[in-house]
């Protein structure tokens, strides 16, 4: 059964510092700009100023290099546990200012999160989709945080009989200040579901399984998992993969249902630290697919699902560079893969000589292909073209019929979406827009018809008629043409006056993850107050084909910064703004972007949010001990081992770069249990800017100490902190209302 909503681990960044012990001692080492002590940081009395974080000696040099690093101290030694008084003390110090400072702004955060939770439907529920004898979906319930899983029989398909409560995430959320389900897997005959969940931000998922029959939990317990959980063996096993010591999926395991897990059969074991390892099913789910790999490089393993302890197939060896992923169907494997061109063909090959490849679609200057799917009576590649999605149907017969899916806008998110039968005669599909909200299609082939199902309902009221997209292409520093997707009201300059308004900018650029252009409801309270919106598709990621990542990685990273850069400043010579009007914002990799241009351009923003920013590059792609960093070498370059890798990383690491200059007003935030871009990244970057930068603009840090990368879960916590970010920006853009 390939029904399964399976978290996805992406890549993000990963964390670190160096050997010195901090040390915990009586003396107080939170202190504000007038020298007065905050003997206790939760304390009510009002600050005066912000915290000052003790600068303790620390250097250490490399490649004859030297580098000062007085708030090494700020990463708790006995990490992944965080229990250093003083570290504990700055943490706490730096959120009661950010609580003191927003508090003026309280009107305004009310007031938006009235307007964002306005904007959801709470009793919301998802399309059905049917999986062999049941239809699934999930639903919300008015006021409460997390989803309901359901399912019916699809006999009973228009009617209230036989729908069945699967698993309530609000009840297993009781209690905690975190929640977030990972994989949700149901068994091929439908009796078990199988279900991970994190409970503290840290992203080591516990799994469980239910019966579904009687509704009682069994007794299996399998924690430190980092993956899906794929059904096997006839339903008497699930494949997961452990994470190690140093959250790291260097396995695939395989666990009998009933039996004790110190009793799993590890599968398969990578001996390549910066690999991570995956597994599932293939289109006929009779094959389990083990994949492993890094940023660039990629090798495949097949067994058969019914007997996952047999012997195991690998397609091709890894060849530095080359990445590949492979399907079955009726014996014959399909690979999609870069081994022959940047923007990936389609190739296949027999079980009996996996590694023998022929094309099936050749790779494209023009055409990114991006993944394929496979069906019964016809297979699905998707892609881009001109930076724009694509969704084609194609021919087992012949690869050049091509049946392309045509939809309404000139700039569009679109996509497959879940599909998880092998014999079908309609696909589901996924649109949205700047100005379309989320959409929800039938693809009937038969008659090649596009059937709406649902569009995101906005409760308090939208008309797409009064906004306007437009894609533009901004010419950066070396001639290269950037594409920005800009929204905004027709009715803008009314709002504004004769003066070009204010705009946000957003970007991510890293890894090859394209910012979609799609809709954000949150979004609309910005632009309903006079501001564009703008994405800016800066190198780095994929978006203009798979070169335009690879022109914004390595020693090429310095692209995605100048990108963003000349991206706002072309926008301002458009006419959509003007230099000191633009606020940006950015997250984890597109953290690091804001803490680069705020170091190199210090005038152009006006304000800027970088949420779990990657800021201490350097350090972090020194330290191998860290979740990600050998994985991330591909990505950054190793500076352990490479002079060049070292000075280039270090001439544009932000905590490293930060210097005496008045900088934009910024709000940073973190959290404590975030495995991917730790909590002292943005602890000793706000620390450092602290003591060095001039100028009286405001210089935030929230800390979530109960969350991980993604910041407080639940759909109503999570609106509240973009409610306060979003006052944040309009408060220094002036508008205060």
């Amino acid at each position: 059964m390939k029904l399964a909503q399976v978290a996805t681990f992406a890549l993000a960044t990963a964390l670190i510092t160096g050997p010195l012990a901090a040390q915990t001692s009586a003396k107080n080492t939170v202190q504000t700009k007038d020298d007065r002590s905050l003997t206790d940081a939760n304390s009510p009395a009002k600050l005066s100023a912000p915290p000052v974080a003790d600068k303790r000696e620390h250097s250490f040099a490399r490649h004859g290099i030297t580098i000062s690093d007085p708030y090494h101290w700020l990463k708790d030694q006995s990490y992944p546990v965080i229990d250093d008084v003083d570290v504990l003390d700055y943490v706490k110090a730096e959120n009661a200012w950010f609580e003191q400072q927003m508090a003026p702004r309280q009107a305004l955060v009310d007031t938006l999160f009235e307007e964002l939770k306005g904007r959801v439907k709470e009793d919301d529920s998802s399309v059905p989709q049917k999986d062999g004898d049941y239809l699934y979906w999930t639903a919300y319930e008015e006021g409460r945080e997390y989803r309901l899983w359901y399912r019916q029989s699809v006999a009973a398909k228009g009617t209230d009989a036989d729908k069945q409560l699967m698993l309530n995430e609000n009840d297993l959320a009781e209690g905690k200040e975190y929640f977030r389900l990972g994989a949700f897997s149901v068994s091929d005959s439908g009796r078990y579901l199988a279900y991970s969940y994190d409970d503290n931000g840290s992203e080591r998922f516990t799994a469980r399984i239910k019966d579904l029959e009687t509704g009682t939990l069994l007794d299996d317990v399998i924690p430190e998992t980092l993956s899906g959980l794929i059904w096997v063996k006839n339903d008497t096993g699930i494949v997961y993969g452990k994470a190690n010591a140093n959250w790291r999926t260097d396995n695939a395991r395989l666990h009998m249902v009933g039996t004790p897990v110190e009793q799993d059969v590890v599968l398969y074991k990578e001996a390549d630290e910066g690999f991570r390892v995956g597994a599932g099913l293939s289109a006929q789910e009779d094959w389990l697919i083990i994949s492993t790999g890094d940023n660039e490089t990629s090798e495949v393993r097949l067994v058969r699902a019914d007997n996952p302890t047999g012997e195991q197939i690998v397609v091709k060896p890894r060849v530095k560079g080359v990445e590949y992923s492979v399907d079955i169907r009726d014996g014959k494997i399909f690979i999609h893969t870069n081994d022959d061109h940047v923007n990936f063909r389609l190739a296949t090959a027999s079980l009996d000589a996996p590694g023998e490849w022929s094309t099936e679609i050749a790779g494209s200057d023009e055409f990114y292909l991006t993944d394929f799917d496979l069906f019964k009576d016809f297979y699905v590649t998707e892609g881009r073209l001109n930076g724009l999605d694509q969704v084609q149907m194609r021919s087992y017969d012949n690869a050049a019929t091509i049946t392309p899916i045509a939809f309404p806008e000139d700039s569009y998110s679109a996509g497959l979406s879940n599909n998880p039968e092998y014999d079908v005669g309609t696909l589901r599909l996924t649109y949205e827009s700047m100005v379309t909200p989320d959409s929800v299609y039938d693809y009937h082939l038969s008659d090649a018809r596009l059937e709406l199902l649902k569009q995101q309902d906005i409760p308090s009221g939208y008309d797409a008629s009064l906004y306007v997209t437009k894609r533009e292409m901004i010419k950066a520093r070396d001639g290269t043409m950037v594409p920005v997707s800009v929204v905004m009201r027709k009715d803008r300059d009314t709002i504004n006056g004769a003066q070009a308004g204010p705009l946000h900018l957003y970007a991510y650029g890293a890894y090859g993850y394209a910012v979609p252009p799609g809709f954000s409801s949150s979004r609309l309270s910005l632009l309903d107050r006079g501001m564009a919106y703008g994405i800016a598709h800066i190198r780095g990621g994929d978006d203009l084909g798979r070169d335009w990542y690879l022109q914004g990685k390595l020693n090429a990273r310095t692209n995605t910064f100048n990108d963003f850069v000349d991206v706002a400043k072309g926008l301002a010579a458009k006419g959509y703004t003007q230099e000191g009007s633009i606020s940006a914002s950015g997250g984890s990799a597109g953290g690091e972007l804001m803490g680069v241009v705020v170091n190199t351009d210090p005038d152009l923003w006006k304000a800027v949010v970088a949420d779990v920013p990657f800021v201490d590059v350097l350090n972090t792609m020194l330290d191998e001990t860290l979740p990600l960093t050998p994985g991330e070498w591909p990505e950054w370059g190793n500076p352990i081992i490479s002079k060049q890798a070292f000075a280039y990383i270090l001439s544009y690491s932000p905590y490293d770069q930060v210097s005496a200059q008045d900088y934009p007003a910024m709000l940073v935030t973190a959290g404590l249990n975030d495995p991917r871009v730790t909590y002292w990244e943005p602890a000793k970057w706000v620390a450092r800017l602290r003591d060095m930068k001039t100028g009286d603009n405001e210089l935030l840090l929230k800390t979530n100490m109960g969350a991980g990368h993604g910041g407080k879960s639940g759909r109503f916590s999570s609106l509240y902190e973009a409610a306060e970010e979003y006052a944040f920006i309009l408060s220094h853009h002036g508008i205060d209302e």
